[in-house]
C-alpha cells in the first residue's frame, strides 16, 4: 500500500537521538569473546524502523532506518534499538556457517581480554547500579532481536545474546520494570550462534539477527507471534502455522532509501545512521539489497561528486540533498531513481541528470521529491518528474504494476507471492464474492484476488496510490476492480447503505494497526471473512482480540519471513464470523 515513505528515527522502536558514549548492547569481537568458543560475542540490532514507505508508521515494516537520532518506545516490550536491513558477505555465512578463519581470529581476540572483573551478586535487583557486571541466563529472544533474561526476577535485555546462553552483561540503564545491559562475555554459547556475515553489522544498525542461524531466526519469529497472541489476545495456544522462510535470504530488497551525508568533511556517503548516534554509515555493497540497488547508489555518489550538489545537514538545516531512493524492477531489471531535497530549487539540475544518465544506463526514470520539513517521513508531498519514465513497470505473478516514486510496493517480491497466496487462501473466493481491500495502496492485494472475485473495491488515503491502482487494474485487465480515495471507516458504511455489502474484508494497515473506527465499521458491516495482513504481531493480536470479542473466530495465523536477518515478521490471519 503506497503511502508516503517514512524513515525511522530510532533507537529502533521504531518505525522509521540521542548520542551514546559507547555502543550499547555491542560485544566487539576484538574486545570480547565467547568462552571456549571460536565465535566472538556480537550485538544484535533492535528495530530502528527500517526505511518505511508506507506511511509514518509503516516504515518499520521495511526494515530500514533512515534518520539520525533518538530512541522511541514500543508499547509491547521496551525501548527499541536501531536497525534496518543491510550487510555484506557470502551465502554460506548467511545460512549460519562461521568460517574457521574468522573463528580463529575471534578466539585469539578472546584470549587477549583483560583480567576477570568481579561479578556483582545481590539478593535483590534494587541494589544494582549502572556499570555493574551481572550473570544472566537468556530465556528467550525479544521483539527487537535482543536476548531476554532475568536478574533477581527483573527482566534484563541483552542485545547480542541468544536463548540458552549464560552471559556476563554490564548494566547500562535501570528502569522500574527492566534493565538494559550490554554483552560483556558469553560463558556458555548457543549452538545457534554464527559469525555475522556483514563487516558493518556492528555499525550500520540494520540487521538484528545476523549472529543467529537462519533456522533459529525463523523459530524466534514464530515464537514472537505466539507470545503476542498469548499476551494481547489471551490465546495460549493460537492456531499458528509454520513460518514461511526463504531458500536464499540474501539480495531480497528491491528498494533502498538512504540518507546522504559527508564523512571526513568531503567524502560523500549514502547510508544509514548508526543506532543512537548521528554517525552516518556507508553501506555500499549491502548483501541484503538487490545488487542493482548497490550499483546505482555507487553511480549516484560518483555523479553527485562531479556536480557537487549541497548535502543537507540535519542539525543546521542547511544544504539541499537529503535522501536517495532507488527501486529496481524484478520484471525488467530497470531502476527508478528519486532524489529527495529540502527545497524545490535544484541548481545544476540538467548537468546532474546528464551525469546520472551517463553513469547509470539502467535508470529509466529520475524524479525529485521535495521534503522541506523536520519530519520522520522520507518523502514530502510534492514530486517533480525530471527525466524518463514516470512509473516503473513491475509484475507479481500475472498482475502488472506501474509504480510512481511514492507508491508502496512490498520490498521482498519472492516472499510477497507467498504472503498474497495466503491471503488468497484465506479469502476462499469462488467467483461470487464482493471484496473490499482497505489500506489498498497501489492495489496489489486487490488485484491479486480479482481473477477469483465478483467485484473488488479498494480504499486508500493517498491519491497517487489510487491513480497507480487504477492504472494497474487497467494493465492487468481487472475490469471488476475499482479504487477509491478515502477512509474505509466512512466509505464502508456508506456502501452498505447503498446496497453493497462485502463478503470479504482485507486489511493491510501500518504498524500501528487498524484504526478503531475501521474495526467498529467492520463489526457493523459484518463481512463473512476478515483477512488481516500485518507487519506487527503486537498490534495484530490486539486488533484480533477486538474482532473476536465482536463475534469473529480466529481460524489460523500464517507468519511469513519478509525480512530475513531482521526481527520483523509479517502475518496473514483469517477470522470468520461466528
Amino acid at each position: 500500500m503506497p503511502k508516503p515513505d517514512s524513515k525511522p528515527q530510532t533507537a529502533r522502536s521504531d518505525d522509521r537521538g540521542s548520542k551514546r558514549p559507547v555502543r550499547e548492547g555491542f560485544a566487539n569481537p576484538r574486545q570480547h569473546g565467547v568462552r571456549d568458543s571460536g565465535h566472538p560475542a556480537r550485538e544484535s540490532f533492535a528495530t530502528r524502523g527500517q526505511g518505511g514507505e508506507r506511511d509514518r508508521n509503516r516504515s518499520a515494516r521495511e526494515g530500514f532506518a533512515a534518520a539520525p537520532g533518538g530512541a522511541s518506545r514500543r508499547s509491547d516490550e521496551r525501548p527499541a534499538r536501531g536497525g534496518f536491513v543491510p550487510a555484506a558477505g557470502n551465502r554460506a555465512s548467511a545460512q549460519g556457517g562461521a568460517t574457521r578463519e574468522r573463528g580463529s581470529r575471534a578466539q585469539s581476540a578472546a584470549t587477549a581480554r583483560p583480567a576477570r572483573e568481579r561479578v556483582f551478586r545481590a539478593d535483590s535487583a534494587e541494589s544494582l547500579e549502572v556499570g555493574h557486571l551481572i550473570v544472566v541466563t537468556i530465556k528467550r529472544i525479544g521483539i527487537n532481536g535482543e536476548g531476554v533474561g532475568y536478574f533477581r526476577k527483573k527482566a534484563v535485555f541483552v542485545p547480542g545474546a541468544l536463548t540458552g546462553e549464560i552471559v556476563k552483561a554490564r548494566v547500562a540503564k535501570i528502569e522500574p520494570n527492566y534493565i538494559q545491559a550490554t554483552l560483556a562475555e558469553i560463558e556458555t554459547p548457543s549452538p545457534d550462534r554464527v559469525q555475522p556475515f556483514c563487516a558493518l553489522y556492528d555499525q550500520c544498525g540494520g540487521c538484528q539477527m545476523q549472529h543467529m542461524s537462519y533456522e533459529a531466526q525463523l523459530r524466534a519469529k514464530q515464537e514472537h507471534v505466539r507470545e503476542a497472541f498469548a499476551r494481547y489476545a489471551g490465546l495460549e495456544q493460537p492456531p499458528i502455522r509454520p513460518i514461511l522462510g526463504m531458500d536464499n535470504p540474501l539480495g531480497y530488497r528491491n528498494k533502498a532509501s538512504l540518507q546522504v551525508g559527508l564523512a571526513d568533511k568531503d567524502r560523500l556517503v549514502t547510508g544509514l545512521y548508526s543506532p543512537n548516534s548521528h554517525k552516518l554509515v556507508d553501506i555500499s555493497g549491502c548483501p541484503i539489497q538487490d545488487p542493482a540497488i548497490n550499483a546505482v547508489m555507487e553511480g549516484v555518489k560518483r555523479a553527485l561528486k562531479e556536480v557537487r550538489v549541497p548535502v543537507y545537514h540535519e542539525k543546521t538545516r542547511q544544504g539541499l540533498l537529503r535522501t536517495v531512493v532507488a527501486r529496481v524492477s524484478r520484471l525488467t531489471g530497470k531502476v527508478q531513481l528519486t532524489l529527495v531535497t529540502s527545497s524545490r530549487e535544484l541548481p545544476g539540475k540538467l548537468v546532474l541528470i546528464r551525469h546520472l544518465r551517463r553513469e547509470l544506463p539502467q535508470v529509466v526514470g529520475i524524479s525529485q521529491n521535495v521534503n522541506p520539513g523536520r519530519t520522520p517521513l522520507v518523502f514530502g508531498e510534492e514530486t517533480i518528474h525530471l527525466w524518463g519514465q514516470e512509473q516503473l513497470e513491475e509484475k507479481l505473478g500475472s498482475v502488472k504494476f506501474s509504480l510512481s516514486p511514492r507508491s508502496f510496493f512490498q520490498l521482498n517480491p519472492i516472499q510477497t507471492v507467498k504472503l498474497y497466496d495466503a491471503v488468497k487462501e484465506a479469502a476462499a473466493l469462488t467467483g461470487s464474492e464482493r471484496v473490499v481491500d482497505a489500506y489498498c495502496g497501489s492495489g496489489t492485494i486487490g488485484l491479486w484476488l480479482a481473477p477469483q472475485a465478483k467485484e473488488i473495491r479498494g480504499i486508500e488515503l493517498v491519491p497517487e496510490a489510487v491513480e497507480d491502482a487504477c492504472r494497474n487494474a487497467l494493465a492487468s485487465g481487472a475490469d471488476n476492480a475499482t479504487f477509491h480515495v478515502g477512509r474505509a471507516e466512512k466509505l464502508l458504511p456508506a456502501w452498505v447503505r447503498d446496497g453493497f455489502r462485502p463478503d470479504v474484508l482485507v486489511v493491510d494497515p501500518p504498524r500501528t494497526g487498524c484504526d478503531d473506527a475501521l474495526l467498529a465499521a467492520a463489526l457493523e458491516v459484518k463481512p463473512e471473512r476478515f483477512v488481516y495482513v500485518s507487519c506487527n504481531p503486537s498490534t495484530l493480536a490486539k486488533d484480533c482480540a477486538k474482532l473476536i470479542a465482536g463475534g469473529y473466530r480466529l481460524e489460523w495465523i500464517q507468519p511469513v519471513d519478509m525480512f530475513p536477518h531482521t526481527s520483523h515478521v509479517e502475518c496473514c490471519v483469517l477470522l470468520v464470523r461466528k
